[in-house]
């Protein structure tokens, strides 16, 4: 309940755990454009959902609180939302409600976006501030018995098989000698505190973020275990007999900009043998955007999930 001048407002706050496929968005966040601040941007999950909010027409302009970004192309399993809404009565909105109005109007639009549950929090709750920590999952696969010649090659990649239910779902490396126990040693360079300024992209921000105090962050987790197919019937089995799948579990309280694609990306090409060991160590000792070895190529967003938002039981 919250008192602006003599009118008295009760406004409700709202918990949306949520899960969207991200290959036809351009990320998560919506982009404002001052020229056309009523027209909403649904070319991103925000601006969507929030279109979606329209049809209970609560009396207060909608704005939506995101707990974490993704890029275009990233999916999530879990991710959060946090909304402030008013009605006419005053009373809140039935969450169960909330959350079946919301994915009917989302499905009636063929939008690739869940919403798994809604729940009443306190005003005081931040959806990303109050958050613990956060989980990605990469998946990827490592054919078995690659093509023979350059797998460089601009058509090599595509004369292989690849599940149709897998599309923008897996990264698929055509790999003659993947080193995965290589892989699974090296990863455990990351874990702890350290500046992670190699592995962050350069942002589109103005403000410069190149300083310890915003570099700086803590993995407390890297889990690399066998994967499996999420292909059907007949597909299944013939991924299964061409592909190892991995996936690859990071844990954070945050991350920087592309810090998961950039570290996934170089463990890739650690097993690929493009770098080794030492290579790593200095990229993570040495925190410097000139210290990024490029060989390393960037992990396709299609590979990656957001699978899960923490927080403390007690805050929600």
């Amino acid at each position: 309940m919250v008192v602006v001048g003599r009118a008295l407002y009760n406004m409700h706050r709202y918990l949306l755990n949520i899960s969207y496929i991200g290959t036809t968005f351009r990320g998560i966040q919506k982009t404002v454009n001052k020229l056309e601040q009523s027209r909403l941007d649904t070319n991103s999950i925000q601006g969507c959902l929030e279109l979606a909010l329209q049809v209970f027409h609560p009396t207060n302009e909608i704005h939506t609180v995101l707990s974490s970004r993704t890029d275009a192309g990233v999916h999530a399993l879990h991710s959060t939302v946090q909304v402030d809404l008013e009605r006419t009565n005053g009373q809140p909105y039935d969450t169960t409600i909330l959350t079946g109005v919301l994915n009917r109007t989302l499905n009636k639009q063929r939008l690739p976006i869940r919403v798994l549950s809604s729940k009443l929090v306190a005003n005081s709750f931040h959806c990303r501030y109050d958050a613990t920590g956060r989980t990605y999952l990469y998946r990827f696969a490592v054919a078995k018995d690659p093509p023979l010649g350059d797998c460089s090659l601009r058509n090599r990649s595509f004369e292989t098989f690849i599940p149709v239910e897998e599309i923008d779902r897996c990264y698929f490396l055509q790999s003659s000698s993947f080193d995965i126990k290589r892989v699974q040693a090296a990863s455990r360079m990351f874990i702890g505190v350290h500046d992670f300024r190699t592995f962050m992209s350069v942002s589109r921000q103005k403000v410069s973020r190149d300083h310890p105090m915003f570099t700086v962050r803590k993995i407390d987790e890297i889990n690399i275990r066998p994967g499996e197919t999420r292909a059907l019937s007949s597909n299944a089995i013939l991924a299964a007999e061409t592909y190892n799948y991995w996936d690859i579990e990071i844990r954070a309280k945050s991350f920087l900009y592309k810090q998961v694609r950039r570290i996934v990306g170089a463990l890739i090409a650690l097993g690929n043998g493009r770098i080794d060991e030492r290579c790593l160590y200095q990229m993570l000792t040495i925190p410097s955007k000139n210290s990024w070895d490029h060989r390393v190529l960037l992990a396709p967003a299609c590979g990656l999930y957001l699978c899960r938002v923490h927080y403390r039981e007690t805050d929600i």
